[in-house]
């Protein structure tokens, strides 16, 4: 997948539990995983909003574009 998510950077920075992250966010601990494991297919501007409030900091920090092997696009 060529976003990649670096919620687990941002988490470990901070020193912040998933547990916490997902109350602060106001999202299940499961769905968290779901976003740091890369299988979510979509994420709505309103979480991306709250996880950026809660970690202060910018879309950027948190998703990556990463060409795909091969560079097919």
């Amino acid at each position: 997948m060529p976003i990649v998510v670096r919620i687990d950077v941002e988490l470990a920075k901070r020193k912040m539990s998933v547990g916490e992250f997902a109350e602060r966010v106001g999202l299940t601990p499961a769905n968290v995983a779901v976003l740091k494991n890369g299988r979510a297919k979509a994420v709505r501007f309103s979480t991306l909003e709250a996880m950026c409030r809660v970690l202060d900091c910018q879309p950027g920090d948190l998703l990556e574009w990463v060409e795909e092997e091969g560079g097919n696009r």
